[in-house]
């Protein structure tokens, strides 16, 4: 069985995170690629980044109305994600639209409550009650339109498990023990987030701007 961590390489420099994807490989059980990577390598750089052999979590978090995200996604086919990710905010006809568009083997999961927001945040852009009430809203709503499953923070991924069972449970802004929190400002540890019912999480910096990233892989991958 692969190992859980997904290393988020959030950098537009091909090279680097070619060199920092075959670094770690052997200690991560896929590469998360966003925006910033997308946005300045598009398909010739996951197709590049793909060759290594770990599989690909593209993290685009697609938000529109529900054609614009079927044809975006449609439009993603030959890269075959393994995980692709959408806004849960777009609505049910959006989250179904994008569940169909997707290929059979890619994991469409909805993004939640972003792991940089906390309740005062939620209540600047109008949203009512806590972010754990959000994310159980939400989880519902991907659940319901057939989605695989959702992102959120490890601070809410139990209560989600518990109405989810079945549902992929992605864990972002994990930080090791002790680990700077940087901006995410509801982060546990990767044990905790595992503890708690993830199917994976996903770990950026304290991986990615290590000296030494093998070791850093390594190390968390320990804890599990």
């Amino acid at each position: 069985m692969r190992s859980p961590i997904f290393v988020a390489i959030d950098t537009p420099d091909l090279d680097r995170a070619r060199q920092l994807a075959t670094q770690v490989r052997n200690h991560v059980g896929g590469v998360k690629l966003g925006l910033e990577f997308f946005c300045a390598n598009g398909h010739h750089g996951v197709h590049e980044i793909a060759k290594i052999g770990l599989p690909i979590f593209l993290d685009l978090k697609l938000h529109d109305i529900p054609n614009t995200v079927a044809k975006a996604i449609q439009a993603l086919h030959v890269l075959e994600p393994a995980i692709l990710t959408v806004h849960a905010a777009g609505g049910r006809a959006m989250l179904e639209e994008a569940k169909a568009a997707a290929g059979q083997n890619t994991k469409v999961v909805a993004v939640t409550v972003l792991t940089s927001l906390d309740g005062g945040d939620l209540t600047e852009i109008g949203v009512s009650g806590s972010a754990a009430t959000q994310v159980e809203r939400l989880a519902d709503l991907a659940r319901d339109a057939g989605l695989d499953g959702i992102v959120c923070s490890g601070e809410e991924v139990a209560t989600a498990r518990r109405r989810w069972p079945g549902g992929f449970m992605v864990v972002p802004g994990v930080r090791p023990q002790g680990g700077t929190k940087g901006d995410q400002k509801r982060a546990v540890t990767p044990r905790a987030a595992v503890d708690a019912g993830a199917s994976i999480i996903v770990v950026g910096r304290p991986i990615s701007q290590s000296p030494e990233p093998d070791l850093a892989a390594r190390e968390i991958e320990a804890t599990l």
